[in-house]
C-alpha cells in the first residue's frame, strides 16, 4: 500500500503536541536562549581568566595542602558556636513560625487582612539571603553569636511557616468538623483537630531546615555575627590556606553528621 493510500485511509496520525503548542514550545526554548545571551553580553566576563583558571586551582591545592592540624583546637570553640547559632536559631523559628504558619493557611486564618499580613511575613522572609539579615542584626545587636541567631531565624520563617501553612491547608476537613461540631473554642479546634494533624510536616520541616541552617551558619562568621566564619575569613585574608582547608573538612565533617542526622530524623517521622 502506497503512502497517499495511508493517508486517505488513516488521515489522523497522533501527535504529542498540536502545531500551536509546538510554536510556544519552541518560543519559550528561543525566548530563554535570547535571555541567557542577553545576561552574558551585559555580565563584564574576562574570559581570560579561564584560560589559565586550571592552573590557578592547581596553585591553590598544594598550597591548601596537608591541612594544618595543629590549629584544630583553635577552631573547635568557634565550631561549637556555628552549631549553637543553627541550633538557638531553629528554636526561634519554631516559635515565631507556628502561629504565623496558621494565620496564612486560608483554614485557620481569622480574616483576609490576618492572611495577608501572614503571607507578607512569609514572603519578606525568604526574599533576603542570610547574609544580608546577618548584617541587618549585626547594626541591630552588634557583632557576634545574638546577631546570627536572628539572622538564621529570619531567614528561616518564611521557609518553614509556608511548608506548615500548605500542610494545614491540606489537612483532612471531617475532624475539624467533628470538634466544632462538640462546641470547642477556636482554639481547641485548633489544638485537637489541626495540630495532630500537621505534626509529622511539623517535625520534618524544622529537621530538614536546622540541616539547612547549620550550613548557612557557617558563613556568618564572613560579616561578623558569630562561627567558623570569622575564623575562615581571618585565614582567607591571611592567606593561610592550610589552616582554610582544615576549616573546610571540619565544616564538611559538620556538614555531614547534621545530614546523617536529619535523614534519620525524618525516616523515623515518616
Amino acid at each position: 500500500m502506497t503512502n497517499p493510500e495511508l493517508a486517505a485511509r488513516h488521515p489522523d496520525i497522533w501527535r504529542k503536541f498540536s502545531p500551536g503548542e509546538t510554536l510556544v514550545r519552541y518560543a519559550w526554548f528561543l525566548g530563554a536562549v535570547f535571555i541567557l545571551v542577553w545576561s552574558l553580553r551585559h555580565l563584564d566576563i574576562n574570559w581570560g581568566y579561564f584560560i589559565d583558571a586550571h592552573i590557578q586551582a592547581a596553585d591553590l591545592a598544594v598550597r591548601m595542602y596537608p591541612p594544618d592540624w595543629q590549629h584544630l583546637g583553635y577552631i573547635l570553640d568557634p565550631l561549637l558556636e556555628t552549631i549553637h547559632i543553627a541550633t538557638l536559631g531553629t528554636a526561634v523559628t519554631v516559635v515565631i513560625a507556628m502561629p504565623v504558619a496558621f494565620i496564612s493557611a486560608r483554614n485557620t486564618t481569622y480574616n483576609g487582612l490576618t492572611w495577608v499580613v501572614g503571607r507578607f511575613i512569609l514572603v519578606a522572609s525568604r526574599s533576603i539571603n542570610t547574609v544580608v539579615w546577618a548584617l541587618i542584626f549585626v547594626a541591630i545587636f552588634g557583632p557576634g553569636a545574638m546577631a546570627g541567631i536572628w539572622a538564621i531565624a529570619a531567614r528561616s520563617i518564611g521557609f518553614t511557616g509556608k511548608l506548615i501553612a500548605e500542610a494545614i491547608e491540606e489537612i483532612d476537613h471531617g475532624a475539624v468538623e467533628a470538634i466544632e461540631a462538640t462546641g470547642a473554642s477556636r482554639l481547641k479546634v485548633l489544638l485537637i483537630g489541626v495540630l495532630p494533624q500537621v505534626m509529622p510536616v511539623i517535625y520534618g520541616t524544622v529537621v530538614y531546615r536546622w540541616d539547612i541552617n547549620i550550613r548557612e551558619s557557617t558563613v556568618l562568621g564572613f560579616v561578623g555575627a558569630g562561627g567558623i566564619g570569622i575564623e575562615l575569613y581571618s585565614s582567607i585574608n591571611q592567606f593561610l590556606w592550610r589552616e582554610v582547608s582544615l576549616m573546610f573538612i571540619a565544616i564538611f565533617a559538620v556538614v555531614v553528621i547534621s545530614e546523617f542526622v536529619s535523614a534519620t530524623v525524618r525516616a523515623k517521622i515518616t
